[in-house]
């Protein structure tokens, strides 16, 4: 791949991207599942770096507690 050195970390695995967004496995696994964040499977689910940051600017700004239910957040301090 021109411009990927082998010290860039361009995937990521379930416990990482877990780590990142300082939630649980399964957590992530539910946002897979969902469809919300894509990953590829090569003997573990990966992740890779470009689409768990699109998935951060997609979602800014909305409650994901139920990935199969997003809601906006509400800023008026109600939830």
């Amino acid at each position: 791949m021109k411009g990927v050195s082998l010290n860039d970390n361009i995937l990521y695995t379930v416990k990482e991207v877990a780590a990142l967004l300082k939630t649980n496995v399964d957590y992530v696994h539910k946002l897979r599942k969902a469809g919300l964040l894509p990953f590829l499977k090569l003997g573990q689910y990966k992740v890779r770096k470009e689409a768990l940051a699109d998935f951060l600017s997609r979602y800014e700004g909305k409650d994901l507690t139920n990935p199969f239910q997003i809601k906006e957040l509400d800023y008026n301090g109600e939830n």
